[in-house]
């Protein structure tokens, strides 16, 4: 299904808290020392997964940053309980009443600066843990390749992000058939980015790991769930976590992320707690490659206010 966007004629309109001494001293070095050729611009966020009656057009974007929300998530399991794997059969389990295909289309029509992917997999599926279960290396990806196509068609979307957070498979099944799913993808044309959305646990990494090594150069962002670390994270510890994901996704584009849900709010390095001084640090050194947040469902009650702090820091100069 294509889509149309109209353009008018020409001349038609169409806080944190204050950071420690030592988190200032950080970002005075990091400003000092080195030039940001290597920056990004992007930032990236995840929506529908808590149907909290949040639409695209709720979250402010800045035409000054490259913006891709995630649509949360697209499962192969039954939808209706009780679930059960379906072999790569994808459907979309996010709120699909209020992020249809059109207003997708729209969106991207009133934003040229905006793209929308949409992640495999998640957490949890009602009170269901939603696992990699390929019943076959071969069938999982046709069958995960042809639904994935139509879903993606239907609803204009750009790219593809992979969240799966439990396993059955062994690493290398899990590397063969995603590897597999967005070679295809790419070259056919379908997905113009890919992003993996790994965090720190043992399980975790060694699936995520193995598919690093095997298809880097299919995946184009680290979307790290940084916010998954322990909720008393410092600036300096943070810093230690990046270079770390750093080194294990080595040569990515690695994100850093926290969370504004109840749960992923404790996690990691908060807005609160010094999240920006800590970005702007990776700022002044060169290395900040975009911001994601989980998720605009749970910003909403908040006005979107990090998003709209986010967003400014990537669009700044400094």
């Amino acid at each position: 299904m294509s889509y149309h966007c109209y353009t008018p004629p020409p001349g038609m309109a169409s806080s944190s808290s204050h950071p420690f001494f030592f988190d200032i001293a950080l970002l005075l070095l990091a400003l000092a020392s080195s030039p940001s050729a290597a920056n990004s611009n992007l930032f990236r966020e995840y929506i529908g997964a808590d149907s909290s009656s949040v639409s695209l057009s709720d979250v402010p974007i800045n035409p000054g940053v490259e913006f891709h929300f995630i649509l949360s998530f697209a499962v192969d399991f039954t939808l209706s309980a009780p679930h059960f794997p379906t072999d790569g059969v994808f459907a979309p389990a996010w709120d699909t009443a209020r992020l249809t295909p059109a207003h997708v289309a729209a969106f991207k029509c009133r934003h040229p600066n905006a793209k929308v992917a949409l992640s495999l997999g998640g957490d949890t599926l009602g009170d269901v843990e939603v696992y990699f279960v390929p019943f076959s290396v071969d069938t999982w990806v046709d069958n995960a390749l042809a639904s994935l196509t139509r879903i993606i068609q239907q609803y204009h979307l750009d790219g593809v992000d992979i969240d799966y957070e439990h396993f059955v498979a062994d690493p290398e099944t899990f590397a063969e058939c995603i590897g597999r799913l967005l070679a295809a993808l790419k070259a056919g044309g379908t997905i113009s980015f890919a992003s993996i959305a790994p965090f720190d646990d043992e399980e975790v990494q060694r699936h995520y790991a193995a598919l690093w090594m095997r298809h880097a150069h299919l995946v184009d962002y680290v979307n790290f769930q940084f916010y998954a670390y322990s909720g008393d994270t410092t600036v300096a510890q943070f810093l230690r976590h990046f270079d770390e994901q750093r080194r294990n996704y080595a040569g990515g584009k690695v994100l850093v992320s926290f969370a504004t849900d109840d749960e992923g709010a404790d996690g990691g390095l908060s807005p609160e707690r010094g999240f920006f001084n800590a970005s702007r640090i990776l700022k002044g050194e060169g290395r900040l490659d975009g911001i994601f947040v989980w998720s605009a469902d749970d910003s909403k009650r908040t006005d979107f206010r990090y998003e709209v702090q986010s967003q400014e820091l990537l669009a700044s100069k400094y």
